[in-house]
């Protein structure tokens, strides 16, 4: 085999790899195109569903599982029906407790953990408000149908008749009315940059 031959074979060896190497760039583009539209995607979705269905979701899931019933029969059969709301109790169950320096226990019942994860989400929500897209329209008009179905579960449901549950309800309220208005001034300040 000559000098020549083998550089002709390297030559050969290294358009090849450069080849291969093209190859695996043109398939990671691909791929970042596919990602990059599969994240286009979960932001789309993110934008328009309000983050306060996940606390609503809980109640309603603690309310609906682990209520308890409305009436209930004394030890002489007669049937009494409860004064409060049935899931009360669950909510002012321990949920995580701490000893102080001070010598007394604070204690976060359940009612309070689902009002500080809303604190939360309600905090998010109005960072999401900023923006100005057609997602955040949407946004606002679920977060209005999410404050109209937690009224309506507060009027009518048992369950539902609790301070814990009438915070969450005057969160989403709050999240629409703080949405539309920061979303009116954002909206407000970019249309006077664009035109001054």
């Amino acid at each position: 085999m000559t000098d020549n031959d083998m550089d002709k074979g390297s030559r050969g060896a290294l358009f090849g790899l450069a080849a291969a190497r093209r190859e695996q760039r043109a398939h990671r583009k691909g791929a970042g195109a596919h990602n990059a539209e599969k994240g286009y995607f979960m932001r789309a979705i993110f934008g328009i569903f309000p983050l306060l269905i996940i606390p609503v979701a809980l109640y309603n899931l603690l309310a609906f599982g682990f209520g308890g019933p409305m009436e209930t029969t004394n030890e002489f059969g007669e049937t009494i029906r409860a004064g409060i709301a049935p899931i009360q109790d669950l909510l002012n169950s321990s949920f995580f407790g701490l000893p102080m320096i001070s010598g007394v226990k604070w204690v976060l019942t359940k009612g309070d953990a689902i009002i500080l994860l809303s604190i939360v989400f309600l905090f998010l929500e109005i960072l999401k408000s900023t923006s100005t897209g057609t997602s955040t329209i949407v946004n606002h008009a679920v977060s209005m149908i999410l404050f109209i179905v937690c009224m309506i579960e507060f009027l009518l449901a048992p369950n539902f008749a609790t301070s814990t549950f009438f915070i969450l309800m005057s969160m989403t309220l709050l999240d629409v009315l703080a949405g539309v208005v920061v979303t009116i001034v954002s909206a407000r300040r970019d249309f006077g940059m664009e035109h001054g």
